[in-house]
């Protein structure tokens, strides 16, 4: 498993040269993700699925999703697990779409929005357009925790704060990262503190702590959406049997939400190990095919 910043993988990309990919000349499983919880659990099931139940050699590789992407695109990577579709990735994944392959959504019922923790009175904030009182203000210090800056959450998270007015108000969209996002939720709960925090399901968060969504009139930050597959032209013609396997698979949005919370608990590595073991007539579906008896 290895980590390269955006920069370093889109140099590996132009050293691989137009139309002769790395990945479509070693035999290995190239595997791109992003660190985010959700891309992490589901790529690491499909890691060891393929890894330990189809006996291919794989390689991961951690970047940002710009980069990823394109790595797709150039070949350099043959796949990834977490194009959200249809808004929130649109503007990473129509630069590559006329060279690249959707094969379908790992999870579905994806959604994106700005979270309260359940103590916050209903009354009082349940909705963006709640966020310009001032007593509200003054309650969040004027901040709304977001997480990383190529993340198209904090894109769209941009986009309600010109829509909705908040920046003309006094707002601050804080660009932090996933983890960060969380730790200020998590200090916040322990104080029982009011916070607004940019945030998504499937995340173990929901199942750490009493939290809601509040209500986006406008609809600036989408509506449901799925998690596909995108994978490299070619990938089927070298990997047939991880493609079907990879066309198969579909993972309950509770189950990415359970194995999220594992993963952040302990680590990632186990909990794929654990879902896959758990679930075997299910996982030999994904492989062979085989609808269980």
């Amino acid at each position: 498993m290895k980590y390269l910043s955006g920069v370093c993988l889109a140099l590996a990309v132009a050293v691989a040269g137009a139309g002769t990919a790395q990945a479509e000349d070693n035999g290995v499983v190239e595997i791109g993700y992003f660190n985010w919880s959700d891309a992490l659990f589901t790529s690491h099931v499909v890691d060891y699925i393929v890894r330990e139940k189809m006996g291919h050699e794989v390689e991961m590789t951690k970047a940002d999703p710009a980069a990823v992407y394109q790595a797709v695109k150039s070949g350099d990577l043959d796949f990834h697990t977490d194009s959200w579709l249809p808004e929130t990735h649109s503007d990473y994944y129509d630069k590559v779409a006329q060279d690249t392959v959707s094969i379908g959504p790992i999870y579905s019922r994806a959604r994106l929005g700005w979270i309260v923790p359940d103590y916050v009175p209903e009354d009082q904030l349940d909705s963006i357009e709640d966020l310009m009182s001032e007593e509200v203000m003054e309650k969040l210090d004027g901040k709304i925790i977001g997480i990383g800056p190529g993340a198209g959450l904090t894109r769209l998270s941009k986009k309600a704060m010109d829509e909705y007015g908040l920046e003309d108000m006094g707002y601050n969209l804080v660009i932090s990262s996933g983890s960060g996002m969380t730790a200020a939720l998590k200090r916040a709960i322990q104080n029982e503190e009011w916070i607004v925090v940019t945030g998504w399901s499937p995340h173990w968060k929901f199942g750490r702590w009493d939290l809601r969504y509040i209500a986006d009139p406008k609809g600036v930050l989408g509506s449901i959406e799925r998690a596909d597959i995108l994978a490299r032209e070619g990938f089927y013609r070298e990997f047939p049997d991880v493609y079907e396997m990879l066309d198969r698979i579909t993972i309950p949005l509770n189950d990415v939400q359970a194995g999220m919370d594992v993963g952040e608990r302990e680590d990632y590595e186990t909990a794929a190990r654990q879902y896959v073991e758990n679930h075997p007539d299910l996982v030999n579906y994904w492989i062979t095919g085989e609808l269980p008896k």
